[in-house]
Formats: structure tokens, C-alpha cells, sequence
């Protein structure tokens, strides 16, 4: 979905769909270490062939995500019983997935990116997309998104959300050669994310600010 990984032999790397450059935590925007989202909690900030996914497909006006063929996301998502909570946590699953499948295409202005992110996280993704495109990289393998969860609701149009993503089975690919960069599995592949989310007019929720901690305890798996 994307973030990058340490950098290897002065090769950048992804780590889940390039977020920060060669682990760089500290870079501005929606993913500095400083970047809090109101009622997402106390935690520390840091940021296939075409198919749908199977949850998306039972949807009314679904989403269709098309990842390269050696790219897979799975999403493992909870209903609460809660229609406004549920609502946000599958459009926030979307975003996830349209992240990736922005980083898999090389370009942050796809229709899914348009309809699951606004404002200053769309921005970000756009740039840092076509950033890990100019230096020649692209993503592989698996990714899976899971621990999802509403933090806070403000009179059903905002939303704090949080969410993890494993990025321990996904790599970076180098576009030019095809070469998949593999990189030995640590805690750093474990990320939790904390976002803030919009209802825009056609009643989706958009991502417009999002935030994130490499390693968290919460999202960290055997």
C-alpha cells in the first residue's frame, strides 16, 4: 500500500508501498513523526492480475482494483454491527488497497486513489508514488491489511480511524531489471496507521490526513 523500506547497497527500498524514503520517518507531510490525528489515540505517528477483492465484490458500487501480477492484498476486516463504523472501515480498507494498486501502476491519479483520498493525502501519495517511480522501483509480493478500527465519529462526516498493514512478505522490484529486492523480515515490517476520514457527496469516505509507526506493538505478528 506504500511505504519504503531501509536502503541496501544504496538501492531504496519499499516497505509496503513507499511512505517515506529509505526509512525516513522524519519527512514532512502526512507521515511526520509530529502529525497527530484527533481520536485516533495517543501512539506515535511515523505514516495479482486484475481482480477485485472477494469482500469488495459483494458491494454495491465496488471497487475494482487492479494489481500486477505478482502483487496480492488481502484484507482481514471485522464488521462492528455498526452502520456508520462499518461504512468507514471498508472504505478505509478500499484506501489501502488503492494505495497499493497506485504504487503497482506508477501513477498516484488513478480513479480509486481520486475516490478514496482527498486534500493533503492525496497530495502525498501522488508525490511519493512519483518518486519511487523515478527511482526506478515498483512493488512485489504479498500485503496484508488487518486491525481495523474506528477511534472516533463526529456527527457521522469525520472519523479517526487506525489500522495495520504486514509488509513482511513485500518487497520492492526494480522496473528496469525485474529484479525483486528481498529483504530479511523484522518488526520495522509491521506498521500501524492513524488517519482522519471525510464523507465527501457521493458518500464515500475519503483519507485527508494519515500518519503512521513502523514496529508498533499492536500490529506486530509472529
Amino acid at each position: 500500500m506504500l511505504t519504503m523500506r531501509q536502503k541496501a547497497t544504496g538501492v531504496a527500498l519499499l516497505a509496503a508501498v513507499a511512505f517515506s524514503v529509505t526509512g525516513c520517518s522524519s519527512d514532512s507531510g502526512d507521515g511526520s513523526a509530529n502529525d497527530k490525528i484527533k481520536g485516533a489515540g495517543s501512539e506515535e505517528s511515523a505514516s495479482a492480475s486484475p481482480s477485485a477483492s472477494a469482500s469488495a465484490a459483494a458491494e454495491k458500487n465496488a471497487p475494482a482494483f487492479a494489481f500486477p501480477a505478482d502483487v496480492k492484498a488481502t484484507v482481514q476486516r471485522d464488521t462492528t454491527g455498526d452502520a456508520v463504523k462499518d461504512a468507514v472501515l471498508r472504505d478505509v480498507a478500499h484506501s489501502a488497497q488503492a494505495r497499493l494498486e497506485a504504487f503497482g501502476k506508477g501513477t498516484g491519479q488513478t480513479a480509486n486513489m481520486n475516490r478514496y483520498f482527498a486534500a493533503s493525502a492525496l497530495t502525498y501519495w501522488t508525490e511519493r508514488v512519483a518518486t519511487v517511480k523515478k527511482d526506478g522501483l515498483t512493488v512485489s509480493g504479498q500485503y496484508r491489511f488487518y486491525g481495523f478500527k474506528v477511534t472516533d465519529v463526529a456527527n457521522g462526516k469525520t472519523a479517526a480511524v487506525r489500522y495495520c498493514e504486514d509488509q513482511s512478505k513485500g518487497y520492492s522490484k526494480e522496473i528496469k531489471t525485474q529484479k525483486v529486492l528481498h529483504t530479511n523480515p523484522s518488526d520495522q515490517d509491521f506498521i500501524l496507521y492513524t488517519l482522519q476520514a471525510a464523507k465527501d457527496p457521493a458518500g464515500d469516505w475519503q483519507v485527508q490526513r494519515q500518519s503512521w509507526k513502523k514496529g508498533d506493538a499492536s500490529c506486530v505478528q509472529g
